[in-house]
């Protein structure tokens, strides 16, 4: 059975973008050796990546475009990878699948898989996850910035507790940390 590990960087203010969509200058803090090892590593233990709509639309258009030819490119482009969306029903991106059911199409996904699914980005999408109780880490890395404004990778209305798996400073002064998520408190 896979595992779902939901993976993305936010700020030390809780935001994953900043006031704009793409607002993403900050990643540049947190971007190095360390973290481009992480990246490409994710590439080898992968059987699946999951993007929400937004970020599939954003992932799609960098990874299909940029002409950086290193391994990480070759992952996003070769690996399987599945969207959730109710407002687009296909993709030309290689591999791509969209549902409109994500928790059944990904529960289904999750117990033939042997490898890992990685959900990147997607606030939306990690908080429907999370509800669902497919997740089954989050794995952060806080970038030391705090932007003040920008959207917050976590939604408020539910009270959610985490097991500390991991907490990793990078030499930049990012922390990569794992957490296992507990059941939901009402």
């Amino acid at each position: 059975m896979a595992k779902v590990i939901i993976w993305n960087l936010v700020t030390l203010d809780g935001f994953f973008e900043g006031e704009k969509k793409w607002d993403l200058d900050f990643h540049n803090r947190a971007w190095g050796p360390e973290l481009e090892k992480l990246s490409t590593d994710f590439g080898t233990s992968a059987s699946l990546l999951v993007f929400g709509r937004v970020t599939y639309e954003g992932m799609k258009a960098y990874w299909t475009t940029t002409e950086d030819e290193g391994a990480v490119k070759a992952f996003m482009n070769d690996l399987p990878k599945l969207v959730a969306s109710r407002t687009i029903t296909a993709s030309d991106w290689n591999n791509t699948e969209v549902t409109a059911d994500i928790v059944a199409a990904l529960s289904a996904r999750k117990e033939v898989l042997d490898k890992t699914i990685y959900v990147f980005g997607s606030a939306d999408l990690t908080d429907s996850l999370l509800k669902a109780g497919l997740v089954d880490e989050v794995m952060l890395a806080v970038v030391p910035v705090q932007l003040g404004n920008g959207t917050p990778f976590f939604k408020e209305g539910t009270r959610r507790d985490f097991t500390l798996l991991e907490a990793r400073p990078l030499e930049n002064g990012t922390v990569v940390m794992r957490y296992a998520p507990e059941a939901v408190s009402r």
